[in-house]
């Protein structure tokens, strides 16, 4: 009869566990992997899989038991490396759809909002679009596959027995924040001067003649010419949302 010690097993168990905890945190919080649509039973097999196909490239892995006093500190650290992680992916997306909440505001089409389900919150037309073709773009640039990586490469920056909170220190997630403003205004910053230029136009034709209704010719007018620079904006998202993706993932490849 074969037996096996407790020391045994959770040789055979911590190498898979605690990776599978951290990639399981990345697919509750990253886009696309965290969507409704995506059950979460799938979500945990695909995340086993994860951790089970990563450890080839992990090495050797820190052997804690689950009922070490380190336990709870080790599992906090994947929860918190696995969100910000997430997290950090979902900058490129907000970052984009900031820009269609700024040129939507410009055309005037933020009238036209809608709750959206994916996200639990009010978007635009405009902003919704520019998530959308995000989503695309990510897919096809293999954004997918480079989130994966970037967990499989965040176990030699963060490896399993550090501590949540230096890593949190190490992180600096909040400097994120600027990142999404600095894009998404870089993006928007082409319409914006567009529109603005259209507005000052249409203001400079109502003081010289006062007798036609600005209204009703300046909405028909940004409307056309913030299609149309959507039209020439959204083949050039490439650029915008690869240098997003490398400062994302540059927090977790320690460089």
């Amino acid at each position: 009869m074969l037996t096996f010690t407790e020391a045994q097993i959770m040789a055979w168990v911590s190498p898979i566990f605690w990776p599978f905890l951290r990639v399981l945190a990345v697919f509750s919080s990253a886009p696309i992997f965290s969507a409704r649509s995506v059950p979460m039973r799938t979500r945990v097999a695909l995340a086993f899989l994860v951790a089970l196909c990563a450890q080839a490239f992990l090495g050797d892995q820190p052997t804690i038991a689950l009922n070490d006093s380190r336990a709870f500190a080790v599992v906090l650290q994947q929860v918190v490396v696995g969100v910000a992680i997430g997290l950090a992916v979902r900058i490129v997306f907000s970052a984009v759809e900031l820009a269609g909440e700024i040129i939507g505001l410009q055309m005037g089409l933020n009238y036209a909002g809608f709750f959206d389900p994916t996200t639990n919150s009010q978007t635009s037309a405009v902003g919704r679009f520019f998530g959308n073709t995000t989503m695309l773009l990510f897919i096809v640039m293999n954004g997918h596959l480079m989130v994966l990586h970037v967990v499989a490469s965040s176990f030699q920056t963060f490896p399993v027995d550090g501590s949540a909170f230096d890593s949190l220190a190490r992180l600096q997630m909040h400097e994120l924040g600027t990142v999404v403003f600095r894009y998404g205004l870089w993006i928007a910053l082409p319409m914006i001067g567009m529109l603005l230029f259209i507005n000052i136009v249409l203001g400079f034709i109502s003081r010289i003649a006062p007798q036609m209704n600005a209204f009703a010719i300046g909405f028909p007018l940004t409307l056309s010419a913030g299609l149309l620079g959507i039209a020439f904006t959204v083949p050039m998202l490439d650029r915008p949302i690869v240098g997003l993706l490398k400062v994302a993932t540059d927090l977790f490849l320690g460089s």
